[in-house]
């Protein structure tokens, strides 16, 4: 019998500092607790995913695209200032927009301003 997990219930109350994939851990850790299904989390944690921050994206023909260059600009599908596409494992997880890192002038980060819930929606 499959045994249904209450999100609403298992949200960390009101800790603003915390970060989505740290309220990720800690439910995680307490679902299993509460289960007792799950012997060791941190094996489940230490699971590596692809994470990917989608700028945006264009659908051109073959021929056009045989024709680009260097220098060649493509418009993509996302304006400047709409928020960017945070995707692990192929699925949209979250939303944020595009910073430079403070540590390092010449990188680029996202902050996250919309964490997408499991049914597509959003949760800012």
């Amino acid at each position: 019998m499959a045994q249904s997990f209450d999100y609403e219930s298992a949200s960390v109350s009101g800790d603003t500092d915390t970060s989505p994939l740290e309220r990720l851990a800690e439910i995680a850790a307490r679902t299993a607790e509460e289960t007792g299904k799950f012997a060791n989390v941190d094996a489940i944690l230490r699971i590596p995913v692809t994470m990917q921050v989608v700028l945006g994206s264009a659908t051109i023909p073959v021929a056009n695209l045989m024709k680009l260059g260097r220098g060649a600009v493509v418009p993509l599908d996302h304006r400047v200032g709409e928020p960017v596409d945070v995707v692990v494992n192929g699925r949209v997880v979250a939303r944020g927009e595009v910073v430079v890192v403070e540590e390092d002038n010449s990188r680029f980060g996202v902050s996250l301003t919309e964490i997408v819930g499991p049914l597509g929606q959003g949760d800012t």
